[in-house]
C-alpha cells in the first residue's frame, strides 16, 4: 500500500482504526466546510467518518500548498461561480476522495482500508462497503437460516 508521508510520523497504518497522527489545525474547519459544500453531506456526517484531517492531509499533500490554500480560499459559496479548469480539477479531486476514500489518478491511491469502508457513495447508496459488514469477507460460506424456506440460500419457494 502506498502511504503518504512515509517516514514522516502522520500515518500509523494498520486495521480498522484511526489511520493518521494528524493534528488537528486551523484548516480543518474550513476543509471540511468546503468539502461539505462539495460533497452534500453536512460536517457532521463528514466527522463521523473519523477521516476530516486525514483527508485534509492528503489533500494538502497532494494538491501542493499552493493549490490547496486557493482552493480554500476562493470556494466559498457557490463553487461554480469561481472556479476555473485549475480548481475544478482539485475539487473534483477532493469530492473523489470522500466518495471513494482515494485519489484520482492513474492508479487512483487508495488512503487506506478504512477510507475505503467510510466512503460517501455507500452512505449515498444505503449500503455498506462489501465486505466491512459484522458478517465480514467469506459470511456467506457459512450455513444459511433454517427457518426460511430454501435454508436462507435464495433456493426454494415463496408461495
Amino acid at each position: 500500500m502506498i502511504k503518504p508521508f512515509a517516514g514522516r510520523g502522520a500515518w500509523c497504518g494498520g486495521g480498522w482504526g484511526t489511520d493518521a497522527r494528524v493534528p488537528i489545525t486551523d484548516e480543518t474547519a474550513p476543509f471540511t466546510a468546503l468539502s461539505a459544500r462539495l460533497t452534500g453531506f453536512d460536517t457532521a456526517e463528514l466527522a463521523a467518518t473519523g477521516l476530516t484531517d486525514v483527508y485534509r492531509a492528503v489533500a494538502s499533500e497532494r494538491l501542493g500548498a499552493l493549490r490547496y490554500a486557493r482552493l480554500l480560499s476562493e470556494v466559498r459559496e457557490d463553487p461554480d461561480a469561481v472556479m476555473d479548469g485549475e480548481l475544478r480539477e482539485a475539487a473534483r479531486a477532493v469530492t473523489y476522495l470522500w466518495y471513494t476514500g482515494s485519489w484520482p489518478g492513474s492508479p487512483p491511491f487508495v488512503v487506506s482500508p478504512r477510507a475505503l469502508a467510510e466512503g460517501l457513495v455507500w452512505k449515498a447508496a444505503g449500503v455498506g462497503a462489501p465486505a466491512t459488514d459484522p458478517g465480514g469477507y467469506g459470511s456467506w460460506a457459512g450455513a444459511g437460516d433454517r427457518s426460511v424456506p430454501g435454508g436462507g440460500t435464495g433456493e426454494g419457494s415463496f408461495a
